[in-house]
């Protein structure tokens, strides 16, 4: 045991396995609500955490551009797999949100705002590309020129268990993107799973104190050795990769490109690659409203520019084909969303490649671009 009860901010520690457990539960005795990665359906999915027990441990997954699967390992990892469906914005921009209602009374009409409440959610297992996916959506929602007061308040209640990625699927390329696959800011605990045990970084006061009471020991450099070698060991195992160095520049100069038709014929506009887009932030509002005309409301969710009312005006539709809306979306994610919030909005999780029902790969298109393109 340790001499110091906690240790300190910065500081890299060892820990046994089992001790996750007692991480658990003093994340619950000081309120937080545990969501991390669980089975369900065939899958990893997000989902609410009891005990390590919900962990989908000794389990993995084998992705590739429009297949997941599931696999059962044998080494026994607690997080051998790889980003799913599933992303963490659903808790900071909730798929579905009520804004406000409204109730007659006689000849009267009274507004009512849903309680103003943020969850301490402890988010369990974020990969570095999830990460660095909420710092693109802090730009967004927590600027100097706009500050959406739902996604503030519940960001300002999060715990963050990073877990630096031991595997990579085929659909990975966040080495090329710099935001992976090792958790470098923004944590409270950044965990590396070795063989026998987990080597935890500290990264906030919050963090430290939660490991009080586990049976820590300084991290040796042997140990720090170890857990490098497993990051070098997953960033050569990503066969993708997308070079930045020359966007948004390639993409505007090529808006008229013979590559988008060829996308577009295969390309659903099914919208699921921005539904498992951890930065995509469309929404627009549903308002509803009884039989009776006495009450109403308005609720915000979440939409999609594949969807081609999306870009509906009044006097006709300024996105109507899929090629056009394709074009949006790529050009937003690597070249306008660089102009509106000084970085590109994609980290390299592969998830548009693996949920893409036709497997469209965002690293070929750019890559065929730039082959073929306008210099």
């Amino acid at each position: 045991m340790a001499a110091a009860e906690i240790p300190r901010v910065t500081a890299s520690v060892v820990l046994p396995k089992t001790a996750l457990q007692k991480i658990f539960e003093n994340l619950q005795k000081a309120g937080f609500q545990l969501v991390g990665p669980a089975l369900r359906d065939e899958a990893v999915v997000i989902g609410e955490l009891d005990t390590v027990d919900d962990l989908p441990r000794g389990f993995g997954d084998e992705q590739k551009p429009g297949s997941y699967r599931l696999r059962q390992r044998n080494d026994g990892n607690w997080f051998a797999y790889t980003p799913g469906a599933h992303s963490w914005k659903q808790f900071l921009l909730p798929p579905r949100l009520a804004l406000y209602s409204v109730k007659k009374d006689g000849k009267t009409w009274h507004l009512q705002r849903p309680k103003s409440t943020a969850l301490h959610y402890a988010f369990i297992g974020v990969r570095a590309c999830d990460l660095n996916a909420i710092f693109v959506q802090d730009r967004i929602f927590i600027s100097e020129t706009y500050r959406d007061p739902h996604y503030t308040r519940q960001r300002e209640q999060m715990f963050v268990l990073a877990v630096n990625c031991s595997t990579a699927s085929s659909s990975c390329f966040c080495a090329s993107m710099k935001t992976g696959p090792k958790a470098t800011s923004g944590f409270d605990l950044a965990l590396t799973e070795l063989p026998d045990a987990f080597l935890l970084e500290v990264g906030s006061e919050v963090g430290s104190e939660a490991l009080r009471s586990t049976g820590w020991q300084l991290a040796t450099a042997f140990d720090l050795g170890r857990a490098a070698q497993v990051l070098q060991s997953t960033q050569r195992q990503m066969q993708r990769s997308m070079r930045t160095d020359d966007l948004p520049q390639l993409l505007y100069r090529n808006l008229e490109h013979p590559r988008w038709d060829q996308v577009a014929a295969r390309c659903l506009s099914c919208a699921n690659c921005t539904l498992v887009c951890p930065t995509c932030f469309c929404t627009t509002v549903e308002d509803t409203s009884d039989l009776l005309g006495a009450a109403a409301g308005r609720t915000r969710v979440w939409d999609s520019c594949y969807v081609s009312d999306f870009s509906h005006v009044h006097g006709g539709n300024q996105r109507p084909t899929t090629r056009s809306r394709y074009r949006q979306w790529l050009t937003h994610k690597l070249a306008s969303w660089m102009d509106q919030f000084g970085v590109l909005g994609c980290v390299g999780c592969g998830r548009c490649i693996t949920w893409c029902p036709v497997g469209i790969d965002l690293t070929e298109e750019v890559a065929a671009i730039r082959e073929t393109g306008a210099r």
